[in-house]
């Protein structure tokens, strides 16, 4: 049985710590370099055995539920790395970029 969690936890929160997708590396998200994300967030994918869906979804996935979940907490800045960072992870996966 899984504890309650505290009220000053989010549940976004806990997903991103406990997610059965990937085990992310600490501080992804912060990087600064978006092509750095990005293989951090393929490497993950890549290894995790835990994953439903292909390395590929799954890294996307995380990315893009971390970037909702920030909303309008995110710094443009840093939702311009992230938005990036989705660019790098097409490229690393062979996918085709949406971004010029």
């Amino acid at each position: 049985m899984t504890k309650p969690m505290k009220d000053t936890e989010h549940w976004s929160q806990k997903v991103t710590q406990s997610s059965d997708a990937l085990d992310l590396e600490h501080g992804v998200f912060s990087l600064e370099d978006p092509r750095d994300i990005a293989r951090s967030l393929k490497q993950s994918a890549e290894n995790s055995t835990r994953r439903k869906s292909d390395p590929y979804r799954s890294a996307m996935s995380m990315l893009t539920f971390y970037i909702n979940r920030a909303g309008k907490q995110l710094a443009p800045e840093q939702r311009e790395r992230l938005e990036a960072a989705k660019d790098e992870l097409r490229a690393l996966f062979g996918k085709p970029r949406k971004r010029q």
